[in-house]
């Protein structure tokens, strides 16, 4: 490479507690390398401040990311000396507007398969950030699964990587077993068929089996195509797998999940991460000294309501879900029948549409930033209507809501399931063949939760024991806070020490990486 090209590489170290952090003895440098999705790099971002807050006295983390995203990063790390970003320029793509960063900035999600290979184009600049780094190597690169990339540049590096999916192990061991043995072939639409390698009570319908695992199918689908070329043959070669979630929660599926990655290698639950983190609505709320957080004024208008403990129900799709007018038309008419009051953060899903009702004085539809661990929490919001994506379940259940479980693309149907019909805490939204769910259905089911029946009691008290478990785990001795510690113990074994005093990666637990 040219002498201007490698300058124009070079990354950008930023510390966020004011210093890059001193290099301390042994591998003792976790490098985390999120992908540039909003849903994808806060799970990674909390990971890194759990790391600061739990082992920031031997540990130093650096989370790598692209210019645009610095702010991002930023501003979710904590201010400590042991945690630095670096910036690795973003890679010029002829469909990728200049600019565009991020999957959240994408003009179009038609372009997101255009963006999965752009990201692969990072390749070459991260390989010379990770060879630019001073002895000893890192002790670990924890990296997005869709950077596939990243597991041939740490096994040249010989370097351990922990893939993140940004899943739970019961979603992942579902779509993994579905993907792969493909049970639901030829089974009708409602035809309930058990899952194999799971217990004999996880059975699903096909109308059940998730997006990704029909899309998964189509080897004419783009991102499919991205997966073979890029991801598949490298992923399920890492030395373990991070997991945001709990062993109370779904830790029974661990050992399914497991079995699809390299021989030795093992599914590391240490969430739910942002709690790992040591944040909390609580004490994120007091950090706030302006409006910046909440653009919209969710919380202030969910405090008129404070008197009315659990009387308001939030609604939000995520930030890439889309629903079709038709869907949203019904969805309002719905939550306004069901007679309580909504918060709904309609955000990109709405696009130009505006609602066919009055939202009355107690409903509340915004489209803007909605800072929704802190909606969560408030004491008036009851529950939440949610597209079930995974930080989106992990942060209700952490709150002990109760869910009307949407699913709309991705794994969500397998979140779905776990919600409803293996831990309890909420009901399903019926759903497939792109049928629109209507406005009886909705005022049906949020009644269910919010109402004061027998079914409605269990699930909130479910969804409340959850709760509790999810702060247990993080907590002094708890699963997660374990696993983590476990984790950078069994990282630093796995390495031997050679003749000349260096480590290099052993052949335990995982191979050599040299796969």
């Amino acid at each position: 490479m040219p002498a201007s090209a490698a300058a124009a590489t070079r990354p950008a170290a930023e510390g966020v507690g004011g210093n890059d952090g001193a290099t301390l003895a042994g591998r003792d440098h976790v490098v985390v390398f999120p992908l540039m999705s909003k849903g994808h790099m806060i799970p990674l971002l909390h990971f890194a401040a759990a790391l600061a807050v739990h082992h920031g006295d031997h540990l130093r983390v650096t989370l790598v990311t692209t210019p645009a995203n610095l702010a991002f990063a930023r501003r979710r790390l904590p201010p400590s000396p042991s945690v630095r970003v670096v910036a690795i320029p973003f890679p010029a793509h002829p469909q990728i507007p200049p600019g565009v960063e991020s999957t959240d900035a994408l003009p179009s999600q038609s372009l997101f398969p255009a963006f999965l290979r752009a990201t692969a184009l990072l390749r070459e600049p991260f390989a010379e950030f990770l060879a630019s780094l001073p002895s000893p190597p890192p002790l670990v690169l924890v990296s997005d699964f869709f950077l596939g990339f990243t597991q041939r540049v740490a096994d040249d590096a010989g370097v351990r990587r922990l893939t993140f999916n940004g899943m739970s192990p019961f979603s992942l061991a579902l779509c993994f077993t579905l993907a792969s043995r493909r049970p639901h072939v030829g089974v009708e639409g409602g035809a309930e068929f058990h899952v194999p390698g799971f217990p004999d009570d996880v059975r699903i319908t096909a109308d059940e089996v998730p997006d990704a695992v029909i899309q998964g199918g189509n080897p004419d689908d783009p991102v499919t195509q991205f997966l073979h070329d890029e991801v598949r043959d490298w992923d399920h070669r890492s030395w373990g797998v991070l997991v945001n979630s709990f062993a109370a929660l779904d830790g029974d599926y661990a050992a399914i999940l497991e079995s699809f990655y390299h021989p030795g290698s093992r599914a590391w639950l240490v969430g739910p991460l942002f709690l790992a983190a040591g944040e909390s609505p609580e004490t994120k709320q007091e950090e706030d000294d302006d409006d910046d957080d909440d653009p919209e004024g969710c919380v202030a208008w969910l405090d008129e309501r404070a008197a009315r403990p659990g009387s308001v129900v939030y609604v939000s799709f995520g930030t890439q879900a889309h629903l079709p007018d038709a869907q949203l038309d019904e969805l309002a008419h719905g939550l306004v029948d069901s007679g309580h009051a909504f918060l709904w953060a309609i955000g990109r899903s709405g696009g130009e549409w505006s609602p066919p009702v009055d939202a009355g004085g107690d409903g509340k539809i915004v489209r803007g930033w909605v800072p929704q661990r802190r909606v969560l929490s408030h004491p008036a919001v009851g529950a939440f209507v949610t597209h079930a994506g995974w930080n989106s379940v992990l942060e209700s259940l952490a709150a002990g809501l109760p869910m009307l479980a949407w699913p709309v693309m991705a794994e969500q149907a397998a979140n779905a399931k776990l919600v409803a019909d293996i831990i309890g805490a909420g009901v399903r939204a019926v759903r497939g063949g792109g049928v629109v769910v209507g406005r009886a259905e909705v005022a049906g089911k949020v009644g269910r939760l919010m109402d004061g029946g027998e079914e409605g009691r269990a699930i909130r008290a479910r969804a409340e024991e959850v709760r509790e478990a999810a702060r247990a785990a993080v907590g002094e001795g708890g699963a997660s806070r374990e696993a983590l510690r476990r984790l950078v113990d069994e990282l630093r074994s796995s390495y031997v020490v050679a003749g000349d005093g260096t480590a290099a990666a052993s052949s335990a637990n995982g191979g050599s990486g040299k796969c």
